[in-house]
């Protein structure tokens, strides 16, 4: 796909023009409404400072959470707008709402070089419509920030796979661009998805199968092994006949897992070792065994060392990894080693094997962060969990799909 992108934006000159951007600023917060994990807002900088220095007018678009169509302080951009301030070096203004009178009025006081948020777009229900002439309607009136000489680049990479109003809507309204953050993504993720070098290894985790199961068969036939851990090798586990005792069971995914360990059984990588508790939480006392010795009524909430150990050595032999999940709880310290183990066989590839690897965004590219991990260790850490696994399944993502029109 060849869209047209930030460059040729620029070297068609932004000085004094009104620039929509979506970004992806759906940063986790904390009880204190802190951001924990900074790396969308990070990776948003090149697009944002590149307009900047073109003397751009340039207002950003984005969500945090699912305000569910209304107002909620709890979602607020505030947080963003404080930490986009201190990244860029100038103020950068939150609008005190999304398209109405003072998201005008900031929009038309911009000058050259000056930045603006708009508050939540999810707190409008018109942007995840499912109704096309509501989304068009709420497009409109985000493109009249724009003025008659505005432009969209869209950098929000975690966003594309939603026909949205700010994501496709918008795009159609607007003389559009592909973002630096959506273009690198589209380089690095299409290497994976067209023609990966072998031994390809994927690796997968995360809570559920259903939510994987497009991409199990997308890649089953292209990968040479598929590791599974996280919550999701539970209901594998069970269909193998293991007792998982209370961990994590999808048992209407059962007769799924069957039907593919059947099918590719021989690619297939699963735990032979699990960290287990007596129910969920970071102070209980923890045991290891391997998949059928969980004590009766435990769940368990990582992989165990065996397990580390095996999937590195799958990890070793590859030319491409691609990794979407955590193999346990990470956010607990007593639940975090089977997802450390797998990241830095993952970074050891990438440099004792030159191996081309990816972090496919959501949990994974946070959990590098928050175990502390080399992030210069793996090729590519993508920003969009859900579009970068689509966009290797084949689907077309509509947020792209629309700058190409």
């Amino acid at each position: 796909m060849t869209v047209k992108n930030l460059q040729d934006l620029l070297d068609e000159g932004v000085d004094g023009r009104h620039v929509l951007v979506r970004s992806d600023f759906n940063v986790p917060l904390n009880d204190a409404g802190e951001i924990t994990d900074a790396g969308r807002i990070t990776a948003s900088l090149p697009t944002l400072n590149a307009l900047l220095e073109g003397s751009a007018k340039v207002i950003v678009m984005a969500h945090l959470g699912r305000p569910k169509g209304e107002v909620n302080a709890k979602y607020s951009l505030q947080p963003v707008a404080d930490a986009l301030s201190d990244e860029l070096g100038q103020f950068v203004a939150l609008a005190g709402d999304v398209s109405g009178e003072d998201a005008h009025e900031r929009a038309n006081g911009l000058t050259e070089g000056e930045i603006l948020l708009l508050e939540n777009v999810r707190f409008d229900p018109r942007e995840t419509s499912k109704d096309e002439a509501e989304r068009e309607a709420f497009a409109a009136e985000l493109v009249d920030l724009a003025a008659d000489d505005g432009a969209f680049v869209s950098d929000g990479f975690g966003v594309v796979h939603r026909a949205q109003a700010s994501v496709y809507d918008v795009a159609k309204r607007l003389p559009a661009y592909a973002g630096a953050l959506v273009g690198a993504e589209m380089e690095e993720l299409t290497k994976v998805a067209s023609d990966p070098d072998h031994p390809y290894v994927v690796v997968l985790g995360g809570s559920k199968v259903s939510d994987k199961l497009g991409v199990i068969e997308a890649l089953a036939d292209k990968a040479d092994k598929l590791i599974i851990g996280g919550g999701m090798c539970y209901t594998f586990l069970t269909a193998q006949g293991h007792n998982t005792q209370k961990s994590l069971l999808q048992e209407e995914m059962v007769d799924t897992c069957k039907d593919l360990l059947e099918r590719f059984g021989d690619k297939i990588v699963l735990p032979v070792d699990l960290v287990s508790a007596p129910e969920f939480s970071n102070d209980v006392e923890t045991t290891v065994t391997d998949v059928d010795g969980m004590p009766e009524d435990w769940l368990s909430l990582d992989i165990g060392p065996e397990s580390v150990k095996k999937f590195a050595e799958v990890i070793a032999t590859s030319k491409t990894v691609f990794w979407n999940g955590p193999m346990g709880v990470f956010e607990m310290e007593n639940f975090s080693q089977g997802t450390a183990g797998v990241a830095q066989a993952i970074i050891d590839a990438t440099r004792n094997n030159g191996s081309f690897t990816v972090v496919g965004g959501g949990d994974s590219a946070a959990s590098v962060r928050v175990l502390g991990l080399d992030e210069d260790g793996f090729s590519h850490i993508s920003t969009g969990g859900g579009a970068s696994l689509e966009l290797l399944e084949g689907k077309e993502l509509p947020g792209l799909a629309v700058l190409n029109d």
